[in-house]
């Protein structure tokens, strides 16, 4: 039978919409609670949706009985706090799974390239519903930073390297693509990061903000992109061999992410 896909993404993988334009109080991601867990960096996560309503950041295949990163339960102490966010990841009206803001410190691009990872969003997710995907709400003002896109985590031709100012919005196939945010400056990153089921109302939402499969990448230097490309692989290869010393392979898709 096959999954619910949206078309607008079967292309590319990615689309990005149009801006948000409208002012946010920044105690709307600052004041809620933060909990300690990793992910492609050194970050924290600050749930407003999990599997049962608690701030924790599980999969939701973790929990029992296990499901798939759908039907989200809303957190009352956190929404109260970031009403603005909440009606942002509530907006297409379908249906939510996981919605939490990311803390990303800074990096570089290097670290971007090593942490790249694909997502699990569709453990256990019924044949014939719709495929889960993910929202990016950038929330700082990150002109510098940006997110990289492959559909191969080491080969860097074709890589897609999308700015992130403050209002971007970017939804991903993030169990396709590999991604990871390459994050410049003194103070951490902040981005809405929620799941969507993807369907009809997810479609309508996409137009709505004039979705766009292409978008010219972020320049980044020659020398950077090579460096950065030679430290992803003597990363890569350093953690395959500490590995193989204790007879474990690497886990690729960071499903927890």
């Amino acid at each position: 039978m096959g999954y619910i896909t949206s078309e607008l993404l079967e292309e590319t993988g990615y689309v990005v919409l149009d801006s948000y334009d409208q002012p946010i109080d920044p105690k709307e991601w600052l004041d809620i609670e933060y909990v300690d867990w990793k992910s492609s960096g050194d970050t924290r996560f600050a749930p407003l949706a999990s599997a049962k309503g608690e701030i924790e950041c599980n999969g939701f295949w973790n929990h029992k009985p296990p499901r798939t990163d759908k039907d989200g339960v809303w957190i009352d102490s956190q929404t109260a706090i970031a009403p603005t966010l909440t009606a942002r990841a509530k907006e297409p009206g379908s249906n939510v799974g996981r919605c939490r803001v990311i803390e990303l410190q800074p990096n570089t691009y290097a670290d971007a390239l090593y942490n790249l990872h694909q997502d699990d969003n569709n453990r256990l997710n019924p044949d014939g519903t719709g495929w889960v995907v993910r929202s990016f709400f950038n929330l700082t003002d990150d002109k510098d930073s940006f997110f990289v896109l492959r559909h191969n985590r080491t080969d860097p031709s074709g890589e897609t390297r999308i700015a992130l100012p403050a209002g971007a919005q970017l939804v991903i196939d993030t169990q396709r693509l590999w991604h990871a945010a390459a994050h410049f400056g003194d103070e951490p990153r902040y981005c809405l990061i929620t799941s969507w089921e993807s369907g009809p109302e997810l479609d309508a939402y996409l137009e709505k903000y004039h979705a766009r499969k292409h978008v010219d990448s972020v320049e980044v230097p020659q020398d950077v992109l090579d460096a950065g490309q030679a430290e992803q692989s003597r990363r890569i290869a350093a953690r395959e061999a500490a590995l193989r010393a204790r007879g474990q392979q690497e886990k690729l898709a960071m499903s927890e992410a």
